[in-house]
């Protein structure tokens, strides 16, 4: 893995009276997976959505490769720096009015317009459903996928751009297991292939384990712990065990949870 390429730098974001987070501290290092955990509705969405520039921060930075994005405020800065980084939705945000082709293919005819041939366009289409073991269905609809093909169709949408940086937001919510580990694979697989910088957003654990160089955990607006697996493995932090090991706090009133 190289030099640190993102960057987040005390940064606080609050919607309304709801504070996400409060002092958030983190870098990714190029070409490394490192996923971003934590408890649902704690910000890692929230997390993603800033370094793109679809949030803003209400104070701290956020720097992607020494350009800093919280200080973009011209649209083709933030044009350039999305160019650079795909995001794949958690629901694979596919339109069902399209081909699985024209899905594919949908990036492409925005970000390069003016660039691409439809020769070409074909091509990046073909070969990212290949990156992704679907190939040749391209004139499918998206309503002839199962969930899991979906998925996948929306990660070669994502890799049709050749990006630099993946965010993934909970890429296996809602897959049943023999899915979720074919998700898995593929990011590893990806990762391997193409030396991408990757973000992993998600709750489950087994995906962390599987496709992760590097972890980080969110508690309390702020990143409680940054390390490898084997560190999360041995942590004696309360809070990162209950998590890991799926487990209620031992504090919990589950009796007085279910009167109220």
């Amino acid at each position: 893995m190289g030099e640190v390429l993102i960057r987040f730098s005390d940064v606080q974001k609050r919607f309304g009276s709801k504070v996400v987070y409060n002092g958030l501290d983190l870098s990714v290092r190029r070409g490394e997976t490192i996923t971003v955990m934590g408890p649902s509705g704690v910000g890692k969405s929230v997390l993603l959505k800033m370094l793109i520039g679809l949030f803003s921060v209400d104070r701290g930075t956020i720097v992607f490769d020494g350009d800093e994005v919280t200080k973009m405020e011209d649209e083709r800065d933030l044009s350039n720096v999305r160019r650079r980084i795909a995001y794949l939705f958690q629901g694979a945000a596919l339109f069902d009015s399209l081909s699985v082709g024209d899905n594919v293919a949908y990036g492409l005819h925005e970000q390069f317009y003016d660039r691409l041939s439809k020769v070409e366009i074909q091509q990046r289409v073909a070969q990212a459903l290949a990156l992704v073991g679907l190939p040749g269905i391209e004139m499918m609809r998206p309503s002839d996928l199962s969930g899991g093909m979906k998925k996948r169709v929306g990660l070669a949408r994502t890799l049709a751009l050749q990006p630099e940086v993946i965010l993934y937001d909970e890429p296996t919510t809602g897959l049943d297991p023999i899915n979720t580990a074919r998700i898995n694979n593929l990011i590893s697989a990806i990762q391997r292939r193409l030396h991408l910088t990757s973000i992993v957003v998600t709750h489950d654990m087994g995906t962390a384990f599987a496709v992760s160089d590097r972890l980080a955990m969110i508690n309390r607006g702020k990143i409680a712990l940054v390390g490898t697996k084997d560190e999360f493995r041995h942590s004696d932090d309360p809070f990162i065990r209950d998590f890991i090991e799926g487990r209620a706090p031992e504090t919990e009133d589950v009796e007085s949870l279910l009167a109220n």
